[in-house]
């Protein structure tokens, strides 16, 4: 075996492809101190600030998505796509991978493509119930694909899938500990008597679920609910005049999500992959409004593999108008709140990141 190992990493665009890589990094970290990481991302995109900050070194790519309409971004992705994929054949002779994880994002397809052709052994972790292109391509080099929902033998050689799950941050393992409630009402400022409803729109917040919101501040203080607000920073300037002490806790982004969760007695959150497997171990009642302009509208897919087993409750955006009916309906039944938590917590794969990083291993013969 090598002195060292070197093991890199390409996922972002969204917190639903960097949370998974770096959770996927921090326990082969713990089983391989001496392990060297490179992260690869697209330059402008969140990865450049969130991956540095959990301690990885990373590189930038000069990529980007292709756009459903015909704009001058999607004249030059070809020239983006060329340049990434020299620029990524270059970080990989120069770090000297034993191995490269994929976990989505546009600069995962320019990354594992070249290390396919350098013979690098390469995994993808799919994190929705229905892939994107970039992973349908990139399977057929691919030695092993690790996903989260059955069926998707549609899409990937049916050898190489692996059951694992979708990684999830290692905080949230523990969020039923009693103390924790008490640490997150006194963290966000939130009164111990109240209900707390818990709002994400994803890590970069969402334009529907903040009009929801503010449409709806009366209906919620007429609920008698405390409102702990996810906005996302492209939106927080738009929206902080709501914050107040009382009802509602307006924030561009939340850190300490263990805590976000634990203080929840329901969640309202969009449906990106590890969204869902996050909200499946946090055992919350909760109201999944998916994103339509995704590829495949692949929220909805995944919201509906859930709401399925009767496991939480799917409103989508054509359907808002009937939201305070859901909502209130949900809020005085707690027999649907139990039998929700109860439904959704028999879906999570809290094993996920350990069973991935087992399968990195076989690939590196360890």
């Amino acid at each position: 075996m090598k002195q060292t190992i070197n093991i890199l990493i390409s996922g972002g665009g969204t917190g639903g492809h960097i949370y998974p890589a770096i959770a996927i990094a921090n326990e082969l970290k713990a089983r391989y101190p001496e392990a060297n990481f490179l992260f690869v991302g697209a330059k402008d995109k969140m990865e450049m600030e969130k991956v540095p900050q959990a301690g990885y070194q990373i590189k930038g790519l000069w990529i980007s998505g292709i756009q459903r309409k015909l704009t001058l971004k999607n004249l030059i992705f070809p020239i983006k796509f060329i340049d990434s994929l020299f620029k990524a054949g270059k970080i990989i002779r120069q770090f000297k991978p034993d191995v490269a994880i994929g976990t989505g994002g546009f600069a995962s397809g320019p990354t594992l493509i070249m290390a396919n052709r350098k013979r690098i052994p390469t995994l993808i972790q799919e994190q929705n119930s229905y892939p994107g292109i970039t992973n349908k391509l990139l399977s057929k080099k691919s030695k092993v694909i690790c996903v989260a929902y059955d069926g998707l033998e549609r899409f990937f050689p049916k050898e190489k899938i692996i059951k694992t799950g979708n990684p999830v941050r290692a905080s949230l393992l523990s969020i039923h500990v009693k103390d924790k409630v008490n640490e997150a009402n006194e963290l966000f400022e939130l009164k111990n008597k109240k209900k707390t409803i818990l709002v994400l729109g994803g890590s970069l917040g969402a334009r529907k679920i903040n009009e929801l919101i503010e449409e709806n501040i009366s209906f919620f203080k007429q609920q008698d609910v405390q409102v702990l607000w996810q906005c996302g920073k492209l939106y927080y300037e738009e929206y902080k005049k709501y914050h107040d002490k009382n009802n509602f806790h307006v924030h561009a982004f939340i850190n300490q999500m263990d805590l976000a969760y634990a203080a929840a007695d329901i969640i309202i959150s969009r449906a990106g992959a590890s969204s869902v497997s996050e909200l499946c171990i946090v055992g919350k009642p909760t109201i999944f409004i998916p994103s339509p302009n995704v590829a495949e509208d692949h929220q909805t897919k995944n919201a509906k593999s859930i709401v399925d087993k009767h496991a939480a409750i799917l409103l989508r955006e054509s359907e808002l108008d009937t939201f305070p009916i859901v909502f209130e309906t949900l809020l005085k039944d707690e027999g649907k709140q139990e039998s929700l938590s109860e439904n959704i917590k028999e879906l999570a794969m809290p094993n996920a990141t350990n069973q991935i990083v087992s399968q990195v291993e076989k690939l590196l013969n360890l």
